[in-house]
This record gives structure tokens, C-alpha cells and sequence, in this order.
């Protein structure tokens, strides 16, 4: 009887550790959203300073509203679609 990697041999589990760069692009999907959300500033026109202080392009207080709060939501959803996945993994049988 052949043993696969993917099952346990002996009582104990096969699988490799992660590789690092394994590891470094999971801590950047936890990291990238989390941080975006710690440094978003909590007013549009603190959000329009910062674009046109980086990029050199000036927005409306209405764009920079309107970026603001689709910023705020792709980061909540990402970090929604991480934690429902990482509790998927581990609680889901199957």
C-alpha cells in the first residue's frame, strides 16, 4: 500500500511547511487591506490633500468622498473574504 503526501503517515502530518514565499504572501493578504484601513485618512478632504500630494492630481471633495468610501469597503470585504476562507479551512469538514 502506497502512502500519498497528502495523507498522514503514521499518526502524523505530512504536509511540507510552508515556503516562504508562501508565508510572505500570506501575511501581505492580511497585511495590505489592514494596513490601507490603519493609515485611511477620516476625512475627504485629508483624501484629496494626500492624492494630490502624491500623484500631483486634484480632486473634488466629492471624489475624494466617493474614493474614500469604496477604498473603506474593498478593504472591509477583503479582509471579510480572508477571515470566512481561513474559517472555512479550519471548521468546515470536508
Amino acid at each position: 500500500m502506497q502512502v500519498h503526501s497528502c495523507c498522514p503517515a503514521n499518526g502524523r502530518n505530512s504536509f511540507p511547511a510552508p515556503s516562504k514565499a508562501r508565508q510572505a504572501r500570506d501575511a501581505g493578504e492580511w497585511g495590505v487591506p489592514t494596513l490601507v484601513l490603519f493609515l485611511l485618512p477620516k476625512c475627504p478632504m485629508c483624501v484629496a490633500a494626500y492624492v494630490a500630494m502624491f500623484t500631483g492630481i486634484g480632486l473634488s471633495i466629492e471624489a475624494a468622498t466617493w474614493l474614500r468610501a469604496s477604498t473603506l469597503a474593498v478593504c472591509v470585504l477583503a479582509l471579510t473574504a480572508l477571515t470566512t476562507r481561513l474559517l472555512r479551512r479550519y471548521f468546515v469538514p470536508g
